[in-house]
């Protein structure tokens, strides 16, 4: 196992901040109700700002294995490599760490990678089928209906590999491992647990109206306005 000792400096101190932002951000899966004991996980790869240009790293902090969520603070996260290796902590990463790293490598564009056991879109997940874009919220979020990836065993890359697979064919920054539950993306820690918030809402909104009937589909040219327009328009 190589040591953070080995990075510079300014790494080092990145490094730190992101420990702090990921313990945080791991308080919101519970608040927001999307896991329950020690389910789920959020990491965020490590950006290093230098004269106001940030570079990224390729290594990444996470959650450690089987810690619950009162017992969560910076120090307890861990760091791993691209590969998902151990490079710094005292607990054995969580284990959808190889998930999260192939995310990474092969997605260069994610900052942040959050697996939830939510149990609206874990029920999408079970049946192995999309949760349709039936709100206006959706296309504004997902950009479509939020996809179904393959089932994969948890342990190594194969995850990962569904996860890079679907979203690549796809504007949605959520996608539901068959048989599993959500895996969100984003541009950081925060965006990802954003979409993880989002992608529950509506799995129960859509469960919800299956119960009443069918939903209305809207047409793909008003799906892409809108998606156009919050992506690049709506807030500040």
């Amino acid at each position: 196992m190589s040591s953070l000792r080995s990075f510079p400096e300014r790494v080092q101190t990145a490094v730190e901040a992101t420990r702090q932002r990921v313990s945080d951000l791991h308080a919101e899966l519970p608040r927001w109700e999307l896991v329950v004991w020690t389910a789920g996980n959020v990491s965020e790869r490590v950006v290093v700002a230098e004269d106001g240009t940030p570079s990224t790293e390729d290594i990444f902090v996470i959650k450690p294995s089987g810690v619950s969520y009162d017992e969560l603070t910076a120090e307890a996260m861990v760091v791993c490599d691209i590969k998902g290796n151990l490079i710094d902590g005292s607990r054995k990463p969580s284990s959808d760490t190889a998930a999260h790293a192939y995310v990474y490598e092969h997605m260069p564009e994610v900052g942040g990678v959050v697996h939830t056991h939510s149990s609206y879109a874990c029920a999408w997940a079970a049946r192995g089928e999309e949760i349709p874009c039936g709100l206006t919220m959706m296309a504004d979020e997902f950009g479509g209906p939020v996809p179904v990836g393959p089932f994969a065993i948890i342990g190594d890359d194969s995850i990962g590999r569904g996860i890079v697979k679907t979203l690549r064919e796809s504007r949605s920054p959520a996608v539901l491992m068959q048989n599993h539950g959500p895996f969100t993306v984003g541009e950081s820690g925060k965006d990802a647990v954003k979409a993880a918030v989002m992608v529950e809402e509506v799995a129960r909104a859509m469960h919800l109206t299956r119960q009443l009937g069918r939903e209305v589909p809207i047409p793909q040219d008003k799906i892409d306005h809108l998606y156009n327009r919050y992506q690049n328009v709506y807030g500040q």
